[in-house]
């Protein structure tokens, strides 16, 4: 569903989301000594973004994709990954990260936006009308209201390329 103009809002949170599970991955495994600075900057774009992202996929995006009920078992499944990333990120705003959860949830976080990404889901946007889709659109535009506009820049110790010790 993502694919029409109306919601593209959500696919640019989910290129932001995408580039932090870019830098964790290609960071991994990150040195303990960074792994507070991986957590802050989590935690910032859970509330600047992802929290507001879910919510808005939860109450515009989802009930449109149960109105097939081909889609119900992808939206649970969507709902829970919503559910365990919240738990999460709960870690990561407390500190309470191992490096190698910090990468799980890179992982998770990925293959949820793929998933919610992937072409069965985008289909019932073509079944929409123009007026429904574009009525969904302003829904998501207002959901996101609050949502940070602009990618969170990486810190010293989150930046990609930059050289880094070697756990050991």
């Amino acid at each position: 569903m993502l694919r029409d103009k109306s919601l593209v809002p959500l696919s640019r949170q989910h290129q932001h989301a995408l580039a932090l599970c870019v830098r964790i991955d290609r960071a991994s495994p990150v040195a303990a000594s960074d792994l507070g600075a991986w957590q802050a900057e989590m935690t910032q774009l859970c509330q600047t973004e992802i929290e507001i992202h879910f919510i808005a996929e939860e109450k515009v995006v989802f009930p449109e994709a149960r109105r097939f009920p081909q889609f119900e078992a992808l939206v649970d499944e969507l709902l829970a990954d919503h559910s365990g990333l919240r738990a999460m990120f709960a870690d990561a705003a407390a500190q309470q990260m191992s490096v190698a959860s910090l990468s799980a949830v890179g992982q998770r976080l990925s293959a949820h936006i793929r998933q919610g990404r992937a072409p069965t889901l985008r289909r019932p946007a073509g079944s929409l009308s123009q007026e429904e889709l574009a009525r969904m659109g302003k829904h998501v535009e207002d959901a996101l209201a609050d949502a940070a506009q602009t990618c969170i820049l990486p810190t010293d110790a989150t930046a990609y390329g930059r050289p880094r010790e070697i756990p050991t």
